[in-house]
């Protein structure tokens, strides 16, 4: 009867489910522990018509096919019990390993990891893992906020270009930031692209803007023709759709995507684009199963272990470019600089205490509870795999009314 409702309601919740056997057949290279026989089920928040699940989805094709497991794919999965009825479904199917992506997943992913012990479930951006303790429950993410501050340091070389040759002023260098939610991965996000942009045009501010949702297009481009109309003369995002990157291409305004290259579409326009790889991680859960051995509670993938990248250069990009980027990232990945540096922000006009809090271990109340500053900079994603970073800084304005 159980396994009959899980029926009904996915079969109601009209998603799409598909099976990728073998994922092409090859044998796996059993020198990087990945042996084929695994089958994993992924479950993602939209398809691919979603910047931010192709990612997803791309990735777990490309490690599935490097590594011999088989998979099965469930998409347009909503942030409630039909998470929880597609990961026990996936369970039931035999699945070794479910992953799902999204936020919002957590609890359920949680509740069907109770229930079926002896199956492994991974989750992207979630806190809970290393405080609910249980073996076969397992958090993951990566310094995104590294790729975000690479990817604004090609903003800022834009400016500096627009500046030099008359465009706009020092004064004028203001950017737009499109953000879904008022999250912490968001703050995270935004901050470092903003330090990263400023690292290079001194004069940069910033004006955020929030859509409350992950991916909605229209109010996505509404946001951006707005930050646009209050005079920003460049265009970030942390939202899933096209809906931003078209109101640059239609407004000629310089524009910087997230999970993907946007240059087919907007080639005038289009700067850079930072994302995470998530094959590394599949590629190592896939070889954890495999070789029977256990998951990290919390993994954290970065620059070095290839999980954070930067997309192709767009043809507007400041002369110059590569050579900068490739510069920092090499500063970034030896520890010479990290992102949030004390020294490089303020928060109302003063540095950040030594003994500053977050909320790391997320309790009902949100607690701040964990110190996160060391040897002079703010310890992002070192505590826990999902970001912390939850500092309005000194610089960056709001479009609208946040409800922080």
């Amino acid at each position: 009867m159980k396994k009959l409702k899980r029926f009904l309601a996915l079969a109601l919740a009209a998603t799409m489910t598909f099976s990728l056997a073998a994922c092409g057949g090859k044998d796996s290279d059993s020198s990087k522990g990945n042996k084929s026989g695994v089958k994993i089920g992924f479950i993602t928040l939209h398809d691919e018509n979603s910047t931010y699940d192709k990612n997803f989805l791309d990735a777990a094709k490309a490690a599935c096919e490097a590594t011999g497991a088989e998979a099965v794919f469930k998409t347009n999965i909503s942030e409630g019990e039909d998470c929880y009825d597609a990961a026990a479904d996936l369970a039931d199917g035999g699945c070794d390993i479910v992953f799902a992506d999204s936020f919002g997943h957590e609890d359920y992913m949680i509740k069907a990891a109770k229930e079926f012990p002896d199956v492994q479930f991974c989750h992207a951006t979630g806190t809970k893992a290393h405080t609910e303790k249980l073996a076969n429950y397992h958090n993951a993410f990566a310094t995104i906020y590294e790729g975000r501050y690479l990817a604004g340091v090609v903003a800022g070389l834009k400016l500096n270009e627009m500046i030099d040759s008359g465009k706009i002023t020092a004064d004028q260098a203001k950017i737009g930031y499109v953000g879904a939610y008022t999250y912490a991965e968001v703050i995270s996000g935004y901050t470092a692209f903003f330090l990263g942009a400023r690292s290079i045009c001194e004069s940069a501010t910033m004006e955020v803007t929030f859509t409350g949702s992950w991916y909605d297009e229209t109010a996505e481009k509404t946001a951006a023709q707005a930050l646009i109309d209050d005079k920003c003369v460049l265009i970030s995002q942390h939202a899933d759709s096209m809906g931003a990157p078209t109101a640059c291409e239609n407004a000629g305004i310089p524009n910087v995507s997230y999970n993907g290259s946007t240059a087919s579409a907007c080639p005038e326009t289009f700067l850079v684009s930072s994302k995470i790889d998530w094959a590394p991680y599949f590629e190592y859960i896939i070889g954890q199963v495999a070789d029977k051995k256990d998951i990290d509670t919390d993994w954290t993938g970065n620059l070095s272990t290839g999980s954070v990248k930067l997309s192709e250069f767009g043809k507007s990009v400041a002369e110059g470019t590569d050579k900068v980027v490739a510069e920092t990232q090499e500063k970034l990945e030896s520890g010479d600089l990290h992102v949030f540096e004390l020294e490089q922000f303020t928060v109302g006009g003063a540095k950040l205490a030594d003994d500053y809090k977050a909320d790391v271990d997320t309790d009902a109340d949100y607690t701040a509870d964990t110190v996160v500053v060391k040897d002079g900079y703010y310890s992002e994603s070192e505590f826990r795999s999902a970001p912390y970073f939850d500092v309005q800084i000194d610089g960056i304005k709001f479009l609208g009314d946040p409800k922080f």
